[in-house]
């Protein structure tokens, strides 16, 4: 996101999940009815290049582009394994039956720049348009709401909880946790998605697209609320 002064920030006290959060090595590998939901390891080098060389998948994503190296690649996963495994919650995307690692997703940011921790993910372009994206969501969800927490101040864009901060006597806002996903407006299927499994749409903006310096892109930001039972 473009970058904010702390003009346009508000501490507010929330809840969040207790950082550092689990390393991989103690993370307990999810299953649906489809896929297997484990933590990233150094060995998915080669597949995470196969998926990030789809010019489908990599149009999403924040960068725009395909990378061009297996090293680009490497740099993306080591933000993912120790010792930087702890300040997010990212898990690889395996089919159940062969354990073929098809995408990924979770919690890259932790915080995002707007103050909230961001969640996100990608799957190879021959498993779109078969729910997988919405079965992947909702079983990671269960896991994030699962981690422990504790109360704490952060510092949040204003207009990232409009509506949702309450005064507690002491000058200091109050506020739902968030989990915040952005999409390009023109994603109408990952928004689906994330209306899907709980996510409200709340707030379009306007970014640089870094595909195309002198182009704009507009994003939309949803939020979800950990603990709210609004996941159908």
């Amino acid at each position: 996101m473009g970058s904010k002064t702390q003009n346009n920030t508000v501490m507010v006290k929330t809840s969040l999940p207790i950082s550092p959060l689990p390393p991989n090595n103690t993370r307990i590998a999810l299953t649906t009815d489809r896929l297997l939901l484990r933590s990233l390891a150094a060995s998915d080098l080669e597949a995470m290049y196969v998926l990030r060389t789809q010019e489908e998948v990599m149009r999403w994503t924040s960068s725009g582009h395909i990378d061009m190296k297996i090293e680009e690649t490497r740099d993306k996963l080591n933000n993912f394994l120790p010792p930087n495994d702890t300040k997010t919650f990212n898990c690889a995307i395996c089919l159940k039956d062969t354990g073929e690692f098809i995408g990924m997703g979770g919690c890259h940011l932790f915080p995002a720049e707007h103050g909230w921790p961001e969640v996100g993910y990608m799957l190879r372009r021959e498993y779109w348009g078969q729910g997988l994206a919405s079965e992947f969501l909702n079983a990671w969800l269960k896991a994030w709401e699962g981690l422990p927490r504790s109360d704490m101040d952060i510092r949040v864009q204003k207009d990232m909880f409009t509506g949702n901060g309450n005064d507690n006597g002491n000058g200091e806002d109050v506020v739902r946790e968030h989990l915040i996903a952005i999409t390009e407006e023109a994603n109408s299927g990952s928004q689906r998605v994330l209306l899907k499994a709980g996510f409200e749409r709340f707030r379009e903006f306007d970014e640089e697209d870094v595909s195309e310096p002198t182009g704009v892109v507009k994003l939309v930001a949803f939020r979800y609320f950990p603990g709210s039972k609004s996941r159908k």
